[in-house]
């Protein structure tokens, strides 16, 4: 008996297709950063992460062949010079794969719970385990080097307790003085911190090796919106006596020969934001204190506004590569013969 066929849904097709345009991103910049690297025990991580990107170039593209599903142009070695010098130091590229690991996990979470048939499941629930390895193996390594930032410490309590008054939410009022922050204000707030130190980065080293003068000045845009961020979340921390600490060479080469091609950068910025809104929408959720929630807010429109900026360059130059879609059935009813 002839197996029915079950067709893919547009939670599997959307997920598939982004999925592939990640994946093909990695790749390109991991190979890049794996030429240059001189710790053994680093280039060993980039190694695996871009084992794991490559194997999931494979798989994706077998699954497109099968149902007949037009492969995403994505990046290729013409989006990267080899030839190109350094960029990145060898403890960024290490920052960097547990950031994107952190992406990753969260992302595979999503695509999992948006898929029914059972031979996606089974991928996202592999991509999900690999991704998790990846990230485990990048903060050994970071921890055996010193260079992992850990979330700042504060007591264990003793004994617990409940909210006693209202006023444990408010923080708007200028006039009335503030609760300490707790312990999941705190995580986020660092978190968030972290996030933005790493996209400065990746913002100046891309502004400064694009040749589009368009692109230029909105990656530096992005720098100093990254930059304001960052400020915010640090001092609102700092006002609880909580420093954020930094890592050490955490940086970028002043290398100015183009190394990544315009729409390559374009992309990696857009999923940089798209994450970082939803980090800020996880963050401002779960923040009791109101300022911080609020705080939350209007940066989330503020990275939205940006990430419209970065799509219009996009479309202006041919860049952004169109999802899956349904068709539009009333001009398909009008313009039929």
């Amino acid at each position: 008996m002839e197996e029915k066929r079950i067709h893919l849904t547009s939670g599997e097709i959307g997920s598939l297709w982004t999925s592939y345009m990640n994946d093909s991103m990695s790749t390109t910049i991991l190979k890049f950063m794996l030429k240059d690297i001189s710790d053994p025990e680093i280039k060993t991580v980039l190694q695996s992460a871009l084992d794991i990107s490559t194997l999931h170039l494979k798989k994706l593209s077998h699954i497109f062949n099968k149902e007949e599903f037009a492969i995403p142009n994505g990046f290729t070695e013409n989006d990267v010079d080899m030839d190109a010098p350094w960029l990145f130091t060898d403890v960024f590229c290490l920052s960097y794969v547990s950031h994107m690991a952190r992406v990753g996990m969260i992302s595979y979470s999503g695509f999992l719970s948006m898929s029914s048939r059972v031979d996606i499941r089974d991928y996202y629930t592999d991509c999900l385990h690999e991704t998790s390895k990846l990230f485990n193996q990048a903060i050994e390594i970071a921890l055996s080097k010193g260079v992992n930032p850990r979330h700042p410490y504060i007591k264990v309590p003793k004994k617990s307790d409940y909210i006693g008054s209202k006023e444990y939410l408010s923080g708007i009022n200028p006039f009335s003085e503030k609760r300490p922050l707790n312990s999941i204000e705190i995580s986020h707030l660092y978190f968030n911190t972290l996030t933005n130190s790493i996209g400065i980065r990746l913002c100046l080293a891309f502004a400064q090796t694009s040749p589009n003068k368009e692109v230029q000045e909105y990656l530096i845009r992005a720098k100093d919106v990254a930059k304001k961020h960052t400020k915010i979340f640090s001092d609102t921390l700092l006002k609880d006596n909580i420093e954020t600490p930094r890592l050490p060479d955490v940086g970028v080469s002043d290398s100015t020969t183009q190394t990544f091609s315009d729409k390559f950068i374009m992309f990696h910025m857009s999923l940089l934001m798209s994450s970082g809104v939803g980090n800020y929408a996880t963050a401002g959720g779960v923040s009791q204190r109101l300022d911080v929630a609020v705080n939350y807010e209007r940066l989330s429109l503020e990275i939205a506004k940006l990430a419209k900026t970065g799509a219009d360059i996009m479309i202006k130059y041919s860049w952004l590569e169109e999802p899956p879609g349904v068709k539009d059935r009333d001009k398909l009813a009008r313009n039929k013969t």
